[in-house]
Order: C-alpha cells, then structure tokens, then sequence
C-alpha cells in the first residue's frame, strides 16, 4: 500500500466539514477555475475548490474562507477543471509493462482510475499471478482497481492454459482489498447453458456484492444473449455496432465502447447516443488494449475522449462516459468520478473540454503530473524469478516442426484459414486452395496466405499447432513471433518461411518472452517482455521504442495494417468468432469445436 493510505470519507468527515464551515484550513485551494460538473452536465465558470485529506472539502464560487497560512493556493486561470478519467475495462498486460511503468505512462494522460482485468498473467501463473498485479497496483498514487479473472481457458476443451482459475479462487479473491469485481466473462456459451463452474463464479461475486464484467461476442442478439444477460454479467465491451450497444442498454447492462491501440467500436456503437438519443447514462468509454506505443505518443482515456467528442459526442457528454459513468457502475459514485465534497480529489487542469491537452494532473489531492511528465514516484513490486522464468519451449525447434503434410497423394488442398480484420478483434473463416511440394503444403504470398503456428510454452511439451492466415500482406521470407497470445498465452508464430518462423521462437524461448521479427534469417527487432512472457519493468519511453521499431519492421516485411501487432496477439483468443487457433488445434468459434484444417476433398 501507500506510505499514507487515504483515509475513507467517514474517517475525513470531521475535518472535511470543518473546513468546508472555515473552522479549519484545506490543505489546496484550486481558484478561477471552469469546473465541470458531471453530476449535472454544466460548466460552472468562476468556481473554487477546496481539498483536505486527499478528499474534496468544499466545491462553489468562493472558497476564501477555507484558506490558510500552509494551504497551497493554485490559479487555474480560467482553465477547466474536470474530474479525473476512468479506464472501464483494460489489461495491463497489453501495455507490456507492469502496473508500476503503466501508471507511469498513462497518469500523465489524466488517467487516475482504472479498471483492469488481469487475466494475461491468470492464464500463465494462475491465482499467484493475479496476487502480484493486485499487490503492485496498490503501491501506485492512482486507483487501479482490480477484477478477478472468471476464464482461465476461457474456453474450456480448446486450449490448454498454464494455469486455471477456479470458482475457489475467485472466493478467495473477492476477500482482497483491491477487488472489485469479476473481470470479463468470457466463456458466454458456458454462461448461456448454465455450466455450473461459471455461475459459481458469478454467484461468488454477486455475493460479494461486487460487479461481474461481461464479454458477450457473439453477433446473435436473440435468446443466447438474453440468456447471457440472465446469468448476471453487467456490462459489455465486445459490441461493434449500434445494434450491440442499444441491445446490451436495453438489458440493463452498460455499454463499453472502446478506442485501444487496434480496436475502433467508439465511433460504430455511439451512434445509440448521438443520433438515436438514448440516454448516455448507461454507455461507458474504455480501452481494453493499448500498447505502450500508444500510451506514450497518442495517450490513454483522453484519447478516447477526445475521439468520442470528434465522433459527434458533446463534450460534457463524452467526460460523463469517462468519469461518473463508470464510478457508479462499480458501485463507486461516492468515491470517485467526479469533483463534489467527500470524493476522492482526483482532477485534471485543461485549457480545452474538446483537444483536451493535459496541464495538471492530482490524485487524492497531489500533483501527479504536469505538462505530460509524472512527478510523482510509482513503486515496483519486487517479482519473483519463477514469474520472470516462464517460456519452455522443451527443445529447439527447427524448420521441420512448422510443415503442413499434405493428406497422401494430394497436390493441392482447399485450407481453412483465418481472416485477420483491421482494426477489429473478430476474423474471418475464409479458405484458399494451397498448393503441395514435396507432400508439404505451402503458404502463398502472392494471395497474401502465411503461415501460423501456435508453440506450447507452458510445460515443455515441445509441440507446435499450425495452420494458415490472411491479411498481414508479408512479403519475402520472415516470421514474427510473440508469447502474448490472448488468452493462453502460448506463443504465436506467423511467417512465410519456416525458417525464419523457426529461428523466431526459438530467440524468444532465450530471450524468456516479448516479441522478435526476423526477416531473410536476421533478427530486426525485439521487445523482450520478460516478466510472464507478458509485460516488462524498464520504462514506458524504453518499451515503446521498442515497439515502434517492431511496428516499423513488420512494415519492412509488407504489413499495412494499423497497429498490425494487436491483431497478431489475438490469433489465439478462441472466443472471439470466426476462426482461431490453440495449443489443440483450429477453432471454429462460431460452432466452439475444434474443426480440421483441410476440407473434405
């Protein structure tokens, strides 16, 4: 925890009042400025705010009468003051940084709040892995909260996990301070027909009176997701279109809408409320994925405020999605979201509700960044050498362990392969008829066709998954490899020569984890990622130059996609339609079986 925990409202209250009266003197007095209230939807101009005890002691025209000799006195200067932004849903993970050197990037953004599922590192360390991610998100000067991982497979027979999660665990969890929730129900079959394992897990948080997060990524709106709605998840995210996020408002869920590095559903879903004019007071702002290239060049949730309002969203309409939205969702209004007395005073300088250029940044009452640089400290969390020990490849692997044969005697098949999407999480089941040399079946660049394998990394079993997929427009011989592989995080290899896919995984088994390019057999970038094969602890600046030069080098091997790298991690993710891969096979998620990569003939 913080050197100086925050006390709660009830524990402040004596002071807070006290000051409010002018008996006492606040510790800030923030003057002229434009404070924007979300409780109300106005800007009221002029006003003053008083803060105590990392608490809002006093907000209204004239807070003279709380001053003091020791209270530090700052002139906005005509600046709007708003509260500090929320992220809904996220994982940390995707950052490739540890919560310390996340909250180090994304404070200076506003961000003060977030929300985080930290199910990546549940799937390679299980319960312990949670345990570390909640322990260091308590030590940072912002408020991370945590949700337990319900899906751990998330899909139970079609992948295999380092780790499960269980109905028992969750329990567990929910006893912790930094819990707030279930994080993201992925397993919507499982929920839609009552499996018992899932309803625990719901009824175990329910019974915590805490909040179950939802995923629901089917496109079937009829009686499955109703019967999802039924079973008790509270929001949303997985919509891409006004038709999803209308559906998920009318069932008394929230609506998050999202704008990560490579997911863009703000712009298709928020139509529900620009144009159709339902009330927003049920739609929520996210990010859900953002690497730390994002994080450090383009920002966190004020990105995402700023493209919400550019979609047509008023401003203070937008804030309200980023702020009090999601502080009552979580049951958390009175704590957090907004600038009122007895909240947490979490707030933002800005000299503009619509660019959103971030001047000051305090949490609980400290200034915690200006100017885009953090001022204060994030502490680290000293991880253990299992949790930095986590790629076992089992042997090293050579071209041979990516052929595809061929049934006998065939020389060309008809291949299932998966349709990569930009800047979407869902892909396409497309097929290709393939030619065969030597009995081996092979890629085809010229119709952009690479290959795909998924290489277990958890038990050294030294098996590998292969298959085929579409939509990178890779050129010449290269591979790209990565062990954050949503949400079972073995390791992803896609390429065009077995070759290099060969030299690829192999660099990350030495390296521990991250991601490595190679092109015609030389290695042309590398982000190691060494704690779980998921995140790193350098800096955010170190990691996202890291990453753009990765960025830059699958352009050099032909990728056109935006933020390419996002699309690639999730080729795993065998709950998301259409088509996946796992440790177990090709997955048809629009079915959830396992289904054979070739067609009948």
């Amino acid at each position: 925890m913080t050197d100086t925990p925050l006390k709660t409202w009830a524990e402040t209250a004596p002071r807070l009042v006290a000051v409010a009266a002018g008996r006492e003197a606040a510790d800030l007095v923030i003057k002229s400025a434009k404070v924007v209230n979300v409780h109300t939807r106005e800007v009221l101009d002029g006003w003053q705010v008083a803060v105590a005890e990392g608490r809002f002691a006093y907000v209204g025209p004239d807070a003279s009468h709380c001053l003091g000799d020791d209270t530090e006195v700052i002139d906005a200067d005509g600046m709007y003051l708003i509260p500090g932004l929320c992220d809904a849903h996220m994982h940390i993970e995707s950052g490739m940084l540890t919560p310390a050197e996340f909250a180090a990037a994304v404070i200076p953004h506003g961000t003060t709040s977030m929300f985080t599922d930290p199910h990546e590192i549940a799937n390679v360390l299980g319960l312990e892995g949670v345990r570390l991610m909640h322990d260091e998100a308590a030590l940072q000067p912002v408020n991370i909260f945590t949700q337990m991982p319900s899906c751990a497979p998330s899909a139970p027979g079609l992948e295999t996990t380092g780790r499960e999660i269980t109905p028992e665990d969750v329990a567990e969890a929910m006893k912790w301070p930094g819990i707030i929730g279930l994080g993201e129900m992925m397993n919507f079959p499982g929920v839609v027909h009552g499996d018992p394992k899932m309803l625990a897990e719901i009824a175990a948080t329910q019974n915590a009176n805490k909040t179950v997060g939802g995923h629901y990524a089917s496109p079937d709106l009829g009686p499955n997701f109703h019967a999802y709605a039924a079973g008790g998840p509270a929001d949303d995210h997985e919509g891409t279109c006004e038709a999803d996020a209308i559906a998920r408002v009318r069932q008394g869920m929230r609506s998050m809408m999202r704008l990560g590095s490579a997911w863009y559903d703000v712009e298709t879903q928020i139509t529900a409320v620009t144009e159709k004019g339902l009330d927003p007071r049920s739609f929520i702002l996210c990010t859900d994925d953002s690497h730390s290239g994002t994080l450090v060049n383009d920002g966190h949730m004020n990105r995402v405020v700023r493209h919400a309002i550019a979609c047509g969203c008023d401003p203070l309409i937008a804030l309200q999605m980023a702020t009090i939205n999601t502080a009552t969702h979580f049951g958390l209004e009175r704590e957090l979201g907004s600038i009122a007395p007895g909240r947490r005073a979490d707030m933002i300088l800005t000299p503009s509700l619509t660019e959103l250029q971030i001047e000051r940044v305090y949490a609980r009452g400290v200034l915690v960044a200006e100017k885009g640089r953090i001022t204060v400290a994030c502490p680290h969390l000293d991880w253990p050498d299992h949790a930095r020990n986590t790629v076992h490849l089992g042997k090293t692997l050579e071209g041979a362990d990516f052929e595809i044969a061929a049934p006998d005697g065939a020389n060309t098949v008809t291949a299932k392969v998966i349709g990569v999407v930009e800047n979407q999480a869902p892909t396409k089941a497309l097929t290709a008829d393939l030619h065969v040399s030597n009995g081996i079946v092979e890629p085809d660049e010229a119709n952009d066709i690479a290959q795909i394998a998924l290489v277990e990394r958890h038990r050294g079993t030294g098996d590998v998954t292969n298959g085929f997929v579409s939509g990178f427009g890779y050129r010449g011989d290269m591979a790209i490899a990565s062990t954050v592989a949503h949400d079972s995080h073995h390791m992803i290899v896609v390429g065009t020569s077995r070759r290099d896919m060969a030299l690829a995984a192999n660099r990350l088994g030495e390296v521990g984890g991250g991601i490595t390019v190679f092109k015609d057999g030389k290695e042309i970038a590398l982000v190691e990622l060494p704690v779980a094969g998921l995140m790193s602890d350098e800096p955010a600046e170190t990691v996202a130059a890291k990453a753009q030069n990765m960025v830059e080098a699958m352009a050099a091997c032909g990728c056109t996609l935006n933020n390419a790298y996002m699309q690639h991690s999730l080729l795993a993710l065998v709950v998301i339609p259409e088509l996946r891969i796992s440790d177990l096979g090709l997955v048809d998620v629009t079915k959830f079986e396992l289904t054979e990569l070739f067609e009948e003939p």
